[in-house]
């Protein structure tokens, strides 16, 4: 798993052992250590002892509670994951309420692994897997040098998860969701990812997939939104001869295909009632029966689900079930919307640019000007990044920068003031550019569509006017 300040990691390490290069010294940071193994917190204190930082050793979860309304303040929490007086998941909330600005590490063995989820919900940031050297402990500190990740400058990642399909990310919060995402995956719960429309909920959803053990079995999407109701059980669970007419023979349904592998239901909270009961089954026990079915089939397949809806509104309102709410939300991610993440709007604007200039097969595409980026980064994007992408094309196909930065600042109310260009000044702007109007509009200083619309009003656009429209 690639290791980041923010977000989930996890430090690996092959044994615990000497190692003669340790990590290089950086700026000190208080730690306070939770174990009740007290072998290991001998050893991560001499660790910490010999790079000289403020160490607090504490033997239980009451006592490393105490300390803290003591008024002991460290800037770095090591935790043991199991301890034996309180569980890890509720002694996390008191730690952050007592220290909100604290980094927790968990530490946990390899075959803890999987119970980690709870504790990752409470907070935890990174993971810390024994038996580990001190240069692992030393790196991980060292990351979390105060001040040392404003200074990174903002980096993109892109993680191949198919065919020409990339999980691009770079802020902060998108790092921690890619983490959490990454822990989930190997642990064969359901997963209810939330969003506003156009987040990337598939593409997340894709990326969990592919880091699964069922990655190399079927992943099928269904829109629940896109079906009709009456059609949506026979899609997902099949049909018998019979079941009604028209069914002459038997089909097998996307649970049946999806079996040993992951379906993804989008806009589930847009599923018919009486269809919630049946799937809540299939969550139970994997089992169902096709329309028209005697027999009962049983299948095992992943469940993610996704929506754009306030399921707790929906819940009040009776509308989702709330058992079966409670049963998709084995671990739930919420992708935060564009205007959130404002720090990925270049780094997304080169990725979709890229992108569909291999799609549109566009030779010679315009370049990606700091302008149009600034003027990207003053826009809300409310539909974020599927809106972002067909702003790319959009002027990829057109070429006209200062139609596009125009098209953002009508959408946001930049320009209060009307643009007035005298009836004289556009002839002669005209006339010293041999009638093209593209190259008036830059000797006039505005864009090309404002002399189309001032040309407009001053009844200058017709046909008999020798004018280019090149």
């Amino acid at each position: 798993m690639p290791e980041h300040s923010e977000g989930v990691r996890t430090v690996t390490s092959p044994a615990a052992g000497p190692v003669k290069n340790r990590a290089a010294v950086a700026p000190s940071l208080s730690v306070m250590v939770i174990d009740n193994d007290r072998r290991m917190l001998r050893y991560i204190r001499t660790i910490l002892e010999d790079d000289k930082r403020e160490v607090i050793i504490c033997e239980s979860a009451e006592y490393a509670l105490e300390r803290l309304r003591d008024g002991h303040h460290p800037q770095v929490v090591l935790a043991s994951n199991t301890l034996a007086d309180m569980p890890i998941s509720d002694l996390l909330p008191r730690i952050r309420k007592a220290q909100p600005h604290a980094h927790v590490v968990l530490m946990a063995h390899v075959h803890e692994y999987g119970g980690l989820m709870p504790a990752i919900r409470e907070g935890a940031r990174d993971i810390l897997l024994k038996p580990f050297v001190p240069d692992d402990l030393l790196r991980l500190l060292n990351g979390l040098t105060p001040g040392k990740t404003a200074k990174m400058q903002v980096r993109g990642t892109e993680i191949s998860i198919g065919h020409n399909s990339f999980f691009v990310f770079a802020s902060p919060a998108m790092r921690e969701l890619q983490e959490h995402a990454s822990l989930v995956a190997p642990v064969n719960v359901p997963i209810l990812i939330l969003g506003e429309s156009g987040t990337g909920k598939e593409v997340l959803a894709r990326y969990i997939h592919s880091l699964s053990p069922q990655a190399n079995s079927p992943f099928l999407k269904v829109n629940c939104a896109a079906v009709p109701s009456e059609l949506l059980e026979s899609e997902l669970f099949g049909y018998e001869p019979g079941a009604f007419t028209g069914a002459v023979r038997s089909k097998p349904g996307k649970f049946r295909q999806c079996d040993n592998g992951t379906m993804f239901l989008d806009e589930i909270g847009e599923m018919h009632p009486s269809l919630q009961a049946k799937l809540l089954q299939v969550l139970q026990d994997g089992s169902f029966a096709p329309l028209g079915g005697r027999t009962t089939e049983k299948v095992n397949v992943r469940i993610m689900a996704a929506t754009n809806i306030d399921m707790k509104a929906a819940i009040a309102q009776k509308t989702f079930r709330e058992d079966l709410y409670y049963r998709l939300n084995g671990f739930c991610l919420r992708l935060p919307p564009l205007r959130e993440r404002q720090e990925e709007i270049p780094v997304l604007l080169d990725y979709f640019f890229r992108r569909s200039t291999r799609e549109l097969g566009i030779s010679g595409q315009p370049a990606l000007s700091s302008r149009l980026t600034k003027a990207c980064l003053r826009y809300d994007w409310p539909g974020n990044l599927r809106e972002l992408e067909s702003f790319v094309k959009r002027y990829l196909v057109l070429g006209d920068e200062q139609l596009m930065i125009d098209e953002l600042e009508d959408v946001t109310g930049l320009k209060c003031e009307p643009i007035t260009i005298s009836a004289e000044a556009i002839s002669e702007a005209l006339t010293t550019c041999g009638g093209h109007r593209r190259k008036a509009a830059k000797v006039l200083g505005v864009s090309y569509k404002i002399l189309l619309n001032r040309l407009r009003k001053l009844g200058m656009d017709s046909p008999r006017i020798p004018v280019s429209v090149n």
